[in-house]
């Protein structure tokens, strides 16, 4: 990865909303995906965003559906029983009323009726675990090379335990075998996507969101104990690929709700610090989880690694100024040193903000970061 002693660079978490609001995907129009593609790229480097990749429109713009097709040894059973995962937790339960609402607008994102009350098709695990997505893959690898060659361009893939959720075991014996399967099976992506060149992200949301689903209830030690084997997991598919090649995000989930029940990063990120990546994607911009920047002060960032905070947020439609941009990341600079600082976005825009908000604020994150690199006076003649 790209790394400065001269600025503070920027990037994002992946996910790009359309330039304009009228657009949809162009599902299965290759033609299409590659001239969204372009534009998206374009858009990126004309905004002054460093670190940049293809929008995840080659990929559908679904972090965990885009893998429906890509795996062996699955059925599809339709639909679980009873309330989607993202449907239940204990802040559904303690701000019932506020879901209710939620639900008669049928959203809890910018695109009306984005995972509210919709069920996920789930696979269920029938027989062994294997990778059958190298035609797509490369479609996508190839749309994304096309349009942005390779240097500073990432790829997002999603890890193990985010893939887990929607997909039941029924054919290994316990959680463990499960989990390193699909880790193994996953190591086709993640090695495909270097070896062409490219950095990987590997996204991990369901990992400390499952906490307010099944954590609470198991108690904070049986929860680590849980993350922890999943994190060995996808290190065993990271295994052949240098660290220097991958950055990890790991968030809370990113629909518009109090998140209230949030596990804490102290209570996690020694955990996190064992992924074997050179970069760190969190959530730091938004109102739950921006005073963590205190984390810091206790834990060493180890030689080597990168932290990149969000320092704008999907959260919010109030566009952040530039200033406010800065402050965050002189404080991450001062904690963890500049030179190990990149600007980043809490999550994805994609679907969850309008797309002039989206870009108004990724221009205040490339504004915001060119203020802190003088201030902290990085900048040279």
């Amino acid at each position: 990865m790209q790394r400065s002693d001269s600025k503070i660079l920027t990037t994002h978490v992946g996910s790009l909303p359309f330039l304009s609001a009228d657009k949809g995907l162009a599902a299965g129009d290759d033609s299409r995906v590659a001239e969204d593609v372009a534009a998206i790229v374009a858009q990126q480097r004309k905004t002054g965003i460093d670190l940049i990749n293809e929008g995840e429109f080659a990929k559908g713009g679904d972090w965990l559906r885009y893998m429906q097709s890509r795996f062996g040894g699955f059925t599809e059973i339709g639909e679980l029983e009873g309330k989607p995962l993202i449907e239940r937790g204990k802040d559904r339960e303690e701000f019932a009323d506020f879901y209710k609402y939620a639900n008669e607008r049928g959203t809890l994102f910018y695109t009306p009726g984005a995972q509210m009350g919709k069920k996920r098709p789930v696979q269920a695990c029938t027989g062994p675990v294997s990778y059958i997505g190298q035609a797509a893959l490369k479609k996508e690898i190839d749309v994304t090379i096309a349009a942005a060659g390779t240097n500073n361009v990432f790829l997002t893939s999603t890890a193990p335990a985010s893939l887990e959720v929607y997909r039941p075991n029924r054919y290994y014996k316990n959680d463990e075998e499960y989990v390193f399967a699909l880790a193994e099976a996953m190591r086709v992506e993640y090695e495909t996507i270097v070896a062409a060149g490219l950095i990987l992200q590997v996204d991990d949301a369901w990992l400390p969101a499952l906490w307010d689903r099944i954590g609470i209830g198991m108690g904070l030690e049986a929860f680590r104990a849980r993350s922890a084997m999943r994190i060995e997991a996808l290190n065993h598919a990271l295994r052949n690929i240098p660290e220097d090649r991958v950055r990890y995000h790991l968030c809370w989930g990113s629909w518009h709700g109090p998140h209230a029940y949030d596990l804490e990063l102290d209570h996690i990120v020694d955990l996190m610090l064992t992924v074997k990546a050179q970069a760190y994607l969190i959530e730091a911009a938004n109102a739950r989880h921006e005073h963590e920047v205190a984390v810091w002060e206790k834990v060493k960032l180890p030689p080597g690694k990168i932290l990149i905070p969000g320092v704008v947020t999907h959260s919010t439609d109030v566009v952040e100024h530039p200033e406010l941009v800065s402050q965050r990341l002189q404080r991450y600079a001062h904690l963890v040193g500049a030179q190990n600082v990149i600007a980043g976005t809490d999550c994805g825009f994609g679907g969850r903000s309008h797309p002039q908000i989206a870009w108004a604020k990724l221009r205040s994150l490339v504004e915001g970061a060119a203020l802190a690199t003088k201030t902290l006076g990085l900048a040279r003649a």
